[in-house]
């Protein structure tokens, strides 16, 4: 099956967002006199991150999913003095009846079952650190973007509540590249028939790992870049940006 090109795809995006300068602002790039520049420095930092922030990534977008996240980042400073600022061994060390005293603070989201998944991944880290004597942040960094599913595929598993696209919002969080499957990549997705059953079964994520890879190869664009291209091509958001 022949699938849109990459060309076709960036054409509409662009007179969907305003022009061309307008839709590369919106993808992550800056424009310095006539060269485009990627704004994706994020990822080659990742491996410096030390491993409490990527737990605090992950229990940040675990309280987001199905949240208002407004509510998550203001009362965010207070989930840091809670669990201490997500230090691992800490965390590991912490009984359960003080889990639960903290779950029910006030100053922070009252949610016992995702407050439980702070010391469960905080395990998943740890035991990478010991497996590959490395840390968990140079884990995500080495993890080839061809195979994003898999690391996906590895957050499910081996932790807890990072199914779905919680694991990837907080992959980017970190700033490792990674598409998402919002509803207008979805929407786009079947639409072309590259998917036509569930959206996370084995076989559908395959098949959406295969096509993001081959609109890489045909433009150079990482997938934070292409699944915003795909959306912006798509879907009912028209707003365009002043350029």
């Amino acid at each position: 099956m022949t699938y849109e090109s990459f060309k076709s795809l960036y054409q509409r995006a662009a007179d969907r967002k305003g022009g061309t300068q307008a839709l590369e602002l919106l993808l992550g790039k800056r424009i310095l006199g006539k060269k485009l520049l990627d704004d994706n420095a994020a990822e080659q930092s990742i491996s410096q991150l030390t491993d409490d922030r990527v737990l605090a990534a992950f229990t940040k977008q675990i309280f987001k999913s199905g949240f208002v996240w407004r509510v998550v980042e203001n009362k965010w400073p207070d989930f840091e003095e809670q669990f201490f600022n997500f230090n691992i061994e800490k965390m590991l060390m912490m009984p359960e009846e003080m889990l639960e005293r903290k779950a029910a603070d006030p100053k922070i989201i009252r949610n016992y079952n995702k407050v439980k998944t702070i010391k469960a991944n905080a395990q998943m880290i740890f035991d990478i650190t010991l497996d590959k004597d490395i840390s968990f942040a140079q884990f995500i960094n080495d993890w080839p973007s061809e195979d994003i599913i898999g690391l996906w595929a590895y957050l499910k598993k081996h932790g807890q509540r990072l199914g779905g696209n919680t694991g990837p919002y907080a992959l980017r969080l970190l700033g490792k590249d990674t598409f998402i499957l919002s509803s207008d990549v979805e929407a786009y997705l079947r639409a072309q028939q590259i998917i036509d059953g569930g959206l996370q079964s084995k076989k559908s994520l395959t098949a959406i790992q295969a096509f993001f890879n081959n609109l890489q190869k045909q433009s150079g664009y990482n997938l934070t870049q292409l699944s915003r291209l795909i959306a912006f091509a798509s879907g009912d958001n028209y707003v365009q940006v002043e350029g």
